[in-house]
């Protein structure tokens, strides 16, 4: 069997990290740079402690019309503003909305004949590296910094678009955990629960092997023991959840995730819940479900969460598991069923029928039908 491992060139960590930003611009020499963020990270002064290192040294502009669960729009708007502001790079800050917006407007300007963005879902045939993009994400949660995959919108169809593509990987990341410190509990919490869905999805999907395996166990063990230490704001366990969700991407990015992705995508199309909140309701009721055929896998994922597993069985392990991530998203405050954040039995069908379709379904380790789905999302509500 061959496998494969696609990382980014070059990545910066570190509390102030963004100072290297403005030396690695000029050192690839760029003309004018592409800001893309969004009006939330603005209007709080986030993204202007990066803009600052830029001022009087860097040519650039701002386009920071990202909204959450970033539509295809939004990407096109993005590619017509480049464009007309003739920018050979991109600077991306902030969390996967914004770094997946980043990604399609660099495949696009690079690969034209994509425009539609619907034809980019699933492993797209582009022929050119994206736009070169300088990706500092502000949320310690999607890796989007270090994965080859983005996730779009069709608000015409309402469903999210899966694109993994080697080409949209930036070619330079910046960990600025100061540029995470801002976050809200509840975004922490969220963003951390989607890291934590990363590594333990990452581990147990049918393509895992002994590389990506490593990054898994490193990471969900790091992001349970720092998470909610990092949520209240201790700044050790913040800048270890910014290298721990870092290590995730480095994993799935390469072997696929599973179905809680699925089913998050389409809560996210359909109702605009946050992705990390999607994912962390979903994850307890999917891992039971998943442990019916990957049990071999559960007692690892206990002992990097320092749990006692002497003596149990597979099933038990399975078990352990389960009730700590229910525990640790209590403690956390996360909604806990569907019912808290909207969603509507009437669309069980069609949810369950887009998530079947979803790209990230085929990584899931037990095979699942549209009935699976239904089945899940109802003992989720």
């Amino acid at each position: 069997m061959i496998n494969r491992i696609i990382l980014n060139e070059t990545s910066y960590f570190g509390w102030g990290a963004r100072e290297v930003l403005v030396s690695e611009i000029e050192k690839r020499h760029f003309n004018k740079v592409l800001v893309v963020t969004d009006k939330t990270l603005v209007n709080c002064g986030v993204a202007d402690m990066v803009i600052k290192q830029l001022d009087g040294k860097v040519n650039y502009v701002v386009y920071d019309d990202v909204k959450p669960n970033p539509t295809i729009t939004n990407c096109q708007n993005g590619v017509e503003f480049c464009k007309k502001e003739n920018c050979d790079a991109i600077v991306a800050i902030g969390g996967g909305s914004v770094i997946d917006t980043a990604k399609c407007i660099g495949i696009i300007i690079k690969n034209p004949e994509f425009y539609d963005v619907n034809s980019l879902e699933g492993v797209a045939d582009t022929k050119n590296p994206c736009l070169p993009i300088i990706a500092l994400p502000t949320t310690a949660g999607t890796a989007a910094e270090v994965t080859i995959n983005y996730v779009i919108t069709d608000e015409k169809n309402v469903v999210k678009r899966v694109c993994v593509d080697p080409h949209d990987i930036p070619v330079l990341s910046i960990i600025d955990m100061e540029l995470m410190a801002g976050m809200p509990k509840l975004t922490a919490a969220s963003t951390g629960l989607d890291a934590l869905t990363h590594a333990m999805e990452g581990y147990i999907t049918k393509a895992h092997w002994e590389m990506t395996d490593m990054f898994h166990l490193k990471s969900m063990g790091m992001t349970y023991k720092n998470l909610e230490a990092a949520v209240n704001k201790d700044k050790e366990a913040m800048i270890n959840m910014g290298i721990s969700q870092y290590i995730a991407g480095m994993g799935f990015s390469n072997v696929g995730l599973g179905i809680v992705h699925s089913m998050a995508h389409q809560l996210g199309a359909t109702y605009d819940v946050p992705h990390g909140i999607a994912c962390a309701l979903l994850l307890p009721y999917v891992l039971k479900w998943n442990g019916e055929v990957a049990k071999d896998r559960y007692r690892e994922m206990a002992k990097v969460f320092d749990l006692d597993v002497n003596g149990k069985t597979d099933e038990e392990c399975v078990d352990i598991v389960v009730e700590a991530i229910r525990s640790l998203e209590t403690k956390l405050g996360v909604p806990q069923h569907l019912s808290e954040v909207g969603v509507n039995k009437e669309d069980f069908d069609i949810l369950a029928t887009k998530a079947v379709n979803d790209p990230c379904t085929g990584g899931n380790p037990r095979e699942v039908t549209k009935e699976d789905i239904i089945s899940l999302l109802n003992e989720a509500y």
